[in-house]
């Protein structure tokens, strides 16, 4: 059985406007992880954080214009748009857990108690 996909068109003046916003997406998306990383890290002050939810908001906003722009279906749409909030939440879930360790190892290392190999 022979199965047909069939793709919608992409006129030829889009391929700009199309790689001009998935560039952005790329763009904010670094953004984004680096204000909040450095921030977290203490390199920034925690005033530039809003800067990174900024630049994590204009990458939804762009990585939404590229599904309309590509003519994604609904569903596609939809799971990129979750994915965007779980990228919200990634680093400060990986800090969070960066920080529990430490604490988990600086209780195990006290002087005050004993080591247990």
């Amino acid at each position: 059985m022979e199965h047909l996909y069939f793709r919608p068109e992409i006129a030829p003046d889009q391929f700009l406007p199309i790689f001009v916003v998935s560039t952005l997406v790329l763009i904010f998306g670094a953004g984004y992880a680096a204000v909040i990383t450095l921030s977290k890290m203490g390199y920034f002050s925690r005033k530039w954080q809003p800067v990174g939810y900024l630049m994590w908001a204009l990458q939804t906003l762009s990585l939404y214009e590229l599904a309309v722009l590509i003519q994604s279906n609904h569903f596609t749409t939809k799971v990129l748009l979750v994915t965007m909030i779980a990228y919200l939440f990634v680093p400060h879930l990986y800090f969070y857990l960066i920080h529990e360790s430490d604490k988990r190892y600086e209780e195990a290392e006290s002087p005050d108690k004993p080591h247990t190999n």
